[in-house]
């Protein structure tokens, strides 16, 4: 008997974080709130190093940028959830699946390779502090935001147009609160065994390859600050790369997280409560995380407000 072509699916279900009806007012306030956190948070990143002419450098640059895809990379998920709590339906269309999971690869991977160009930034600025302007210049910058940009929109391009080859036979139901390549595969009728391969291959690459990166750039680092005589120096240094590094250990260790789970045999909503860390948590949390001890960043902040207050 012939699995019936794709097209009979008309949407998907998302079965969600709970199916207890009292849990989900609190699952509304608590993501709404997360939510307008992360976007007011990122915003206000932006428009301080935007209106600042300080901190137009290749660090807040990338930390523009990086601000900026949080606010996509929540986006794509959390609002369709809340609509779903709200009008207690549970469906997405399979277009509309295959939509957020496309905008979903491609800000998880921008997430990823900024976090690994920022490292390698803080690298030059620590291990080559004299030459530190002459090789991160405008150019490069531009260079590196461009490939990532092109690495995640063809990576992503690729796996849902495979996604389109695959068929299902019936309205399926997904253990998560969006839509996730992994758990879409698994609900497959036709064989997938060839975007199982390009899944797992070039999802390995791009997620060790800017980890290797990064411990490399920070052993680099750590070799180059232990050679600092002063301890006024070291301080300044580490406390430069101690944002960053506080955000790359949460979202490769929510990310581990959510790989182990996903590779089960019966998917769960463990890996949906995982995902949760990098894809809500992780985005809201960064704002904190790289104004709380940095100067520059309080006090253009502070600026900002002052302006608006003013304006009024």
């Amino acid at each position: 008997m012939e699995t019936e072509n794709q097209t009979v699916i008309s949407k998907f279900i998302l079965l969600g974080l709970s199916d207890d009806v009292d849990l989900q007012p609190l699952l509304t306030g608590l993501f709404l709130s997360m939510y307008l956190v992360c976007v007011t948070g990122n915003l206000l990143i932006i428009l301080a190093i935007i209106s600042e002419s300080n901190l137009h450098t290749p660090m807040y640059f990338f930390l523009s940028n990086l601000s900026f895809t949080d606010i996509c990379f929540t986006s794509t998920t959390v609002p369709k959830m809340l609509v779903n709590i709200q009008k207690q339906n549970k469906g997405i269309t399979y277009e509309g699946c295959l939509t957020q999971m496309y905008f979903f690869m491609i800000f998880a991977g921008l997430d990823n390779l900024l976090l690994t160009v920022m490292a390698y930034d803080r690298f030059v600025a620590i291990c080559h502090p004299l030459h530190y302007t002459v090789i991160m210049n405008p150019h490069l910058c531009g260079l590196l935001l461009l490939l990532s940009w092109l690495i995640c929109l063809t990576y992503s391009l690729l796996q849902s147009l495979m996604v389109l080859r695959v068929s299902f036979c019936k309205e399926t139901e997904i253990p998560h609160f969006f839509c996730e390549l992994t758990q879409i595969l698994k609900l497959a009728c036709s064989d997938t065994l060839v975007n199982d391969i390009v899944l797992y291959f070039v999802t390995g690459l791009l997620g060790i390859i800017p980890l290797i990166g990064i411990l490399l750039s920070y052993s680099r680092i750590i070799f180059s600050i232990m050679g600092i005589s002063s301890s006024g120096k070291k301080y300044k240094a580490f406390s430069t790369c101690g944002s960053h590094l506080s955000v790359v250990s949460l979202f490769y260790g929510a990310g581990l997280g959510v790989y182990l789970t996903s590779g089960t045999a019966h998917p769960s909503r463990k890996g949906s409560i995982a995902s949760v860390i990098y894809t809500v948590v992780t985005p809201m949390l960064n704002p904190f995380i790289y104004t709380l001890r940095n100067r520059d960043m309080k006090g253009a902040l502070r600026r900002v407000f002052t302006r608006g207050t003013y304006s009024q």
